[in-house]
């Protein structure tokens, strides 16, 4: 006989549901993040918990889950088994492994509406879930290249700081910002095109911990003192503000100079907070809170077999040096 051993994550997520299911017995939309530990994330699950709010009638629940921490792709495939398995009406997943989860969804085959949210597939997987929504994350990492190029014009060297490897939103922002520089598709890496050189050891793979990214940043700038131009394409180390504080305290002079710049993803409050006390030049910020706010809607126009646009973007916030106090639109 074959046991089935959950993880933690997974056993959690289960005890979560079933609470959910008996103590109100309404159908469950389940919204499943990389990781509980990205307070990015928790912005989504406060999204989620709006629309419980102002839907207390409503025969749906909006159930916010995911496994402790964010480098557990494995839990993170788990906890959506089990929720398919015992039953939701519908699911929204923001993949940490785009293509394990991927393909664990092609395993199962489930009967119920599938979409991303925050992170999407890989393209070749797109069938497999009814629709995306968030952010234009290709357009998000061509913003960053905007602002580095003004701030920068004559280029410069640059080192990427990403999230696991798989992640397939981290690395279109990657993709975005390698393109615009370079003019050009496609681009692996940065090797002088416009003056833009990445330089050996980056890119660098935080695997979404805040610890490690900020470890890497104070090595980085430890190793090259003359760096350019350094991109959190999410906003990792900031999610760690006294920690994010003690690495850029070490090149706050070049940080006031601009012979360094910093641009990052996100604009959660630690983040901006830090971008008014210039430890960064610009913050390109995605809508979480938006995101968690519409996916139960979204997923019962799915249920109910209405037409839904793919993708459903959710738009950006820049925020420049420009003006300190206010973030554009895009």
């Amino acid at each position: 006989m074959k046991i089935k051993y959950l993880t933690v994550a997974a056993l959690s997520a289960a005890v979560l549901f079933a609470g959910h299911a008996s103590a109100q017995d309404k159908k469950t939309l389940a919204i499943v993040v990389k990781g509980l530990d990205n307070p990015f994330f928790e912005q989504i699950n406060l999204g989620c918990k709006k629309w419980l709010s102002e839907n207390a009638d409503s025969e749906y629940e909006c159930l916010y889950t995911g496994p402790a921490s964010s480098a557990d792709e494995a839990g993170e495939v788990q906890i959506v088994d089990d929720l398919l398995t015992r039953g939701v009406a519908a699911i929204a997943i923001s993949p940490s492994n785009a293509p394990a989860m991927a393909n664990r969804i092609r395993q199962i085959a489930p009967s119920v509406p599938v979409m991303t949210i925050d992170a999407d597939f890989l393209e070749q997987d797109h069938e497999l879930r009814s629709t995306y929504l968030g952010t234009d994350n290709y357009l998000m990492g061509v913003k960053m290249a905007e602002e580095a190029m003004k701030l920068r014009t004559d280029g410069g060297t640059v080192c990427l700081q990403l999230g696991n490897v798989a992640a397939a939103n981290i690395n279109a922002r990657a993709q975005g910002f390698r393109d615009m520089i370079a003019g050009a598709k496609d681009i692996d890496r940065l090797s002088g095109q416009n003056g833009w050189t990445e330089i050996e050891g980056c890119p660098v793979f935080t695997n979404d911990q805040a610890d490690l990214a900020n470890q890497q940043m104070s090595d980085v700038f430890t190793a090259n003192p003359d760096l350019d131009a350094f991109i959190l394409i999410g906003g990792w180390a900031q999610f760690a503000p006294q920690a994010y504080s003690q690495v850029t305290d070490q090149v706050m002079d070049k940080l006031k100079s601009k012979d360094l710049i910093i641009i990052a993803g996100d604009t959660l409050p630690p983040q901006t907070q830090a971008f008014r006390e210039g430890r960064s030049h610009v913050q390109v910020g995605q809508r979480p809170f938006e995101m968690g706010y519409r996916a139960p809607d979204v997923m019962i126009q799915l249920i109910n077999g209405e037409k839904v646009d793919d993708p459903l973007f959710t738009g950006l916030d820049v925020c420049t040096g420009d003006a300190p106090g206010f973030c554009e639109k895009n």
